[in-house]
């Protein structure tokens, strides 16, 4: 593997295990694609650091066991910002 492939998934994973970030936001903070970020992190980071894996795994685990959470909050303030625009209640 190419050395700075190996640098990206080890800062993309020591990245999430210490913000607890979702992929989406780990991307949008190095400026890559969430699927860049997604290889890295499930991929080629077993192989290179097992015990950040296991940090970034729980990270995600519970990312993903909230996932339907962010989505109604995301829903209900794009409703609530309508409203405010249209001058509603």
């Amino acid at each position: 593997m190419w050395n700075y492939i190996e640098e990206r998934t080890i800062r993309n994973g020591e990245y999430i295990a210490k913000t607890g970030c979702t992929v989406r936001t780990c991307a949008a903070h190095f400026g890559t694609s969430k699927s860049t970020v997604h290889k890295d992190v499930t991929e080629r980071l077993p192989g290179l650091d097992p015990a950040l894996f296991k940090k970034v795994q729980k990270v995600l685990d519970k990312n993903l066991s909230e996932r339907h959470l962010r989505g109604g909050d995301a829903t209900k303030k794009m409703y609530a910002l309508r409203r405010m625009r249209e001058g509603g209640a």
